[in-house]
């Protein structure tokens, strides 16, 4: 098992900047893949931002390209995103989620919610106007 635990969220006016962090505890941390997900009011969750399990590949979806950085510390089993320039269209819950399926570390990245296997319980972003 492994149990992650978002923070790092909060009320941000536009343009501004937040930086979550998503602890993992339970099994070695290393080995899985890492990634970021989305949900606003009334839409389907959906992908950000994916790490292989080196930290050497990132993929982001279009949306937040060049906006959002993804980082991952294994010493200390925990991943980041990095949001910058936000906008109120980023405005959603957050949610952390590793895969045991795939590492990232060769081939295309995993973009859907199905092949992840531990998620978060969420944290807020709300971005103001």
């Amino acid at each position: 098992q492994v149990q992650l635990a978002e923070s790092g969220g909060g009320l941000v006016q536009a343009g501004g900047s937040l930086r979550l962090s998503c602890a993992a505890s339970g099994r070695t941390f290393s080995g899985y893949s890492m990634g970021w997900f989305r949900q606003a009011p009334g839409k389907e969750r959906e992908f950000v931002s994916v790490i292989s399990w080196s930290g050497g590949r990132t993929y982001y979806t279009n949306a937040v390209k060049g906006r959002f950085t993804i980082s991952r510390d294994n010493a200390k089993n925990t991943v980041y995103l990095q949001m910058n320039s936000l906008k109120p269209e980023d405005t959603a819950v957050y949610y952390c989620a590793a895969s045991t399926m795939s590492t990232y570390e060769s081939g295309s990245a995993p973009a859907n919610a199905y092949e992840y296997n531990y998620w978060g319980q969420g944290t807020q972003v709300t971005v103001s106007s």
